[in-house]
């Protein structure tokens, strides 16, 4: 297996960032930034995961929230 020191998303599941992502912004806040059902229509983890892992744009647009997050919680 390949190592990759840089990149942040390595190793961390869809799950992972989904979960820290609602921890911090939550739902609603989600639902604004990235305008998509899953977020603003009864949210759910397992309604998310189910349409991030098949619709490669939203997931990016996840992924990039992710790594905004991480970068603004580094001191």
């Amino acid at each position: 297996m390949e190592s990759q020191p840089n990149n942040p998303l390595h190793g961390v599941k869809l799950e992972q960032i989904i979960n820290e992502l609602v921890a911090h912004y939550g739902w609603e806040y989600m639902g604004l930034v990235i305008n998509i059902r899953c977020f603003n229509d009864n949210p759910s983890v397992k309604s998310s995961l189910k349409f991030l892992r098949r619709t490669p744009w939203a997931r990016t647009k996840v992924e990039t929230m992710y790594l905004k997050m991480l970068k603004n919680k580094i001191p």
